[in-house]
């Protein structure tokens, strides 16, 4: 990345924009760029934070673009019509998709891992992360989530990390079919399962990722996973799971309400493992981490220590309070595994969930609605809610043809309690109003950092109801 670049990143404030910009201006180049919440007023901390940092931010009506020389960095999906967009055109910008800088940045590093998967991808690879730095491995990191290990005072929003080192790792996405712009030295495939694309097109996608790799780490408990490396020519691979035959497997696992434990299987030895995190997608998500810190090198010791001591991301299964027994809980989880993973976790223990889900965006509804609705009857009882908004939306042209209420009205006629409230807001209020002593809440859903806020006012609003139905009482 030569000094002599200029990134302008439109919508610099995204999870997988802000910390690709962080990391290209490390390797010295110029970075500047807008953003549609920065023109709505929204997370004015984030932004301040950048700019403290020298980025320098415009409103996202084309005025930060002003050379031909200025590189930008948008979506490929991103409308023509945006000032940015067509200003970039204009001056005759070079264009370039977040995925095509990152392929660009990461295919020139000496020694890389990618992760890559349906559901997980985050955390096994803040997992890898976190491995590798307590190595002394002096990773570059790039996430879509903040890796809570990482936060420090002047580094509130650690989605990356810049090393010094000749090794990067970096979360892959199949959802826009740019995990085929990697080649990565080492390939995690966590699972294989509907979401953005048909299984069709992920077979390939998936397949192809793992076949160019060096060494491929895969799920032995994943049937779609297990089939695709079996059609496939691979170098070197290593499996992981719970089922016999995996090279690195999880026995005796021992499920905790905040945490998990259990024995690491593998070269014919069984070594205790203790995480920070709950539920059993976290122990296989432990499994894959371990299992690629190995083969680039780290003792499977050090591996298992530095595991132990890693704390999460935001919004992962993230304990936002605890307030008279009822715990507010705020999760990524929009997809039907990731929800299922979630609820699953929450359902090894006793007591009522109330789920709120915000939808990340009417298209996914309309692919995936029957099988959302369908993760929420599975996992819940009859004593638990669910509550939705309408779905998350910033502007642009969108087919809203399937809404929140489609999801609702499916558990509903499924014997399921379910609300679709229009307003979120209104949504918070009444979750006040359902919760009691041990009920669970959690708030899920993706594509909007204002989730974490909103449940943090929840968690302030359930404070305020239960002081005074214990004053009252």
């Amino acid at each position: 990345m030569s000094e002599d670049k200029s990134y302008y990143f439109c919508g610099i404030g995204g999870s997988g924009m802000l910390p690709l910009a962080m990391i290209v201006k490390a390797a010295g180049a110029q970075v500047s760029g807008s953003d549609r919440a920065l023109d709505q007023g929204r997370l004015a901390d984030k932004f301040r934070w950048l700019q403290d940092r020298g980025i320098k931010l415009f409103q996202q009506d084309g005025s930060g673009l002003v050379e031909s020389s200025q590189i930008l960095i948008a979506s490929a999906a991103i409308e023509e019509t945006v000032p940015d967009v067509a200003r970039a055109v204009a001056l005759g910008c070079q264009r370039l998709t977040r995925a095509e800088l990152l392929a660009e940045h990461f295919n020139a590093v000496p020694s890389s891992i990618a992760v890559g998967g349906t559901s997980g991808k985050s955390t096994v690879t803040g997992m890898i992360g976190w491995i590798l730095t307590v190595a002394g491995r002096d990773p570059t990191i790039m996430n879509g989530a903040v890796m809570k290990n990482f936060v420090e005072a002047d580094a509130p929003f650690a989605s990356s990390r810049v090393g010094t080192g000749a090794l990067m790792v970096s979360e892959v996405d199949e959802s826009d079919g740019s995990i085929a712009l990697f080649h990565p030295e080492i390939a995690v495939l966590n699972n294989v399962s509907l979401d953005h694309k048909s299984l069709e097109e992920l077979r390939i996608l998936f397949g192809d990722f793992v076949e160019k790799s060096r060494h491929a780490i895969w799920n032995h408990d994943d049937d779609e996973s297990r089939a695709l490396v079996a059609s496939r020519p691979l170098k070197k691979a290593s499996s992981f799971g719970f089922s016999d035959g995996a090279d690195y497997q999880a026995v005796q696992v021992e499920e905790k309400s905040l945490a998990s434990q259990f024995l690491l299987r593998t070269g014919g030895t069984n070594t205790p493992v203790s995480l920070q995190v709950p539920g059993r997608h976290n122990v296989a998500n432990a499994l894959a981490a371990i299992a690629a810190s190995c083969v680039i090198g780290v003792p499977v010791e050090t591996a298992i220590s530095a595991i132990g001591s890693f704390r999460g991301l935001a919004r992962r299964f993230d304990i936002v309070g605890i307030m008279n027994d009822i715990t507010l809980i705020d999760d990524f989880g929009h997809n039907p595994e990731k929800i299922a993973a979630t609820l699953s976790t929450l359902k090894a223990f006793p007591g009522r969930v109330i789920a709120f889900f915000q939808p990340h965006g009417y298209g996914p509804i309309k692919k995936m609605g029957s099988e959302l609705a369908a993760v929420f009857l599975d996992n819940l009882c009859d004593d638990d809610r669910v509550i939705l908004c309408d779905p998350v939306y910033f502007g642009g042209t969108v087919d809203r043809t399937y809404g929140s209420d489609f999801i609702v009205d499916r558990i509903i006629a499924g014997g399921g309690q379910a609300e679709h409230i229009a307003a979120r807001q209104e949504c918070g209020e009444r979750i006040v109003e359902l919760a009691q002593p041990g009920d669970r809440i959690v708030i899920m859903g993706a594509r909007d950092d204002s989730l974490h806020s909103f449940a943090q006012s929840i968690l302030t609003g359930v404070t305020q109801e239960q002081s005074r139905s214990l004053v009252a009482g």
